[in-house]
């Protein structure tokens, strides 16, 4: 049996999210799919998985509906087991930049041009000058990122308003914005024109794309996906291992989380520096930490 993961979202005006996510709910049960659903009134951002007969199934539906048709649907292999449930929540915002008394950013009447990946290959190609943002988090990068990559320092996306400054010297250069399937781009490239950027694009469609159509060029490494796969990479055999274990600095993209639950940072750790019972520590403060928790009990 054929499984596909589906990753899509869309910035559209919910008017009522609690219905809508009732429904993203039944259909999804009704259709056997696992994954996330983030249901808001500004619009909808998913990843999902099923048999690929299903999530057809699931984008003819969608599609057919007002207001979802022109959705940038964004497939890949699946595994089966990528999800170990279905999730469909209502938050305040499909990705979460947190502006407060600022205003949110609204993509459908603030947001970067759209550069397609062959229009960005060909950037590569005649050797234009232009600057690549990565809008992800920070853990997400150690193991891909495009070459020449600017990374702002963002360890959630809601502290882009806070590392804006560092990039104050783009203002008016030539800024590429990229994340994985494009939804956070959306906003960030329209803060950045909010902020006095004069030139800003968002990569559309994302990393993914790109990757899909061009692996191996470019972006080095593997990309993070939130799913039980963790990393994709799209150039088999000849795939670069750009990761490294944060302990030992050996080639690796195994993330863990640190057995140290008071911490639980997320991070890259090779099996050699797990520990017997395959757990995983981010320092050796973390490791102590959780010894001495055995040897109280």
């Amino acid at each position: 049996m054929k499984y596909t993961i589906l990753l899509f979202y869309k910035y559209t005006k919910i008017k009522d999210p609690k219905v809508e996510m009732g429904m993203q709910r039944g259909i999804s049960e009704v259709l056997g799919l696992t994954g996330r659903t983030i249901v808001a009134e500004e619009g909808i951002n998913a990843t999902l998985e099923g048999t690929t007969e299903n999530i057809e199934k699931y984008i003819t539906w969608m599609s057919g509906r007002r207001g979802f048709s022109d959705i940038h649907w964004k497939r890949s292999e699946g595994t089966g087991s990528a999800f170990p449930r279905l999730s469909v929540k209502v938050r305040p915002e499909i990705v979460s930049l947190h502006l407060g008394e600022e205003g949110d950013i609204n993509p459908n009447k603030l947001t970067g041009k759209r550069l397609k990946p062959d229009e960005l290959k060909k950037w590569y190609e005649e050797n234009k000058d232009f600057y690549i943002v990565d809008m992800r988090n920070d853990y997400e990068l150690k193991t891909g990122k495009f070459e020449g990559t600017i990374f702002p320092g963002l360890e959630n996306f809601r502290d882009l308003r806070e590392k804006v400054d560092a990039l104050e010297n783009l203002k008016d250069k030539t800024v590429l914005t990229v994340c994985t399937g494009g939804v956070r781009c959306e906003k960030a490239s329209g803060f950045l024109k909010k902020e006095g950027f004069k030139d800003v694009y968002q990569l559309d469609g994302g990393i993914v794309s790109y990757m899909e159509k061009y692996p191996g060029e470019n972006f080095k490494g593997s990309l993070y996906v939130f799913d039980g796969r963790v990393t994709m990479n799209f150039n088999g055999d000849k795939h670069e291992v750009v990761g490294r274990c944060d302990r030992c600095e050996s080639p690796s993209e195994h993330y863990v989380n640190c057995g140290n639950l008071a911490c639980h940072r997320h991070f890259i750790c090779c099996e050699n520096c797990l520990t017997e019972s395959g757990e995983g520590f981010c320092s050796d403060e973390c490791l102590a930490k959780k010894s001495e928790n055995i040897l109280t009990k």
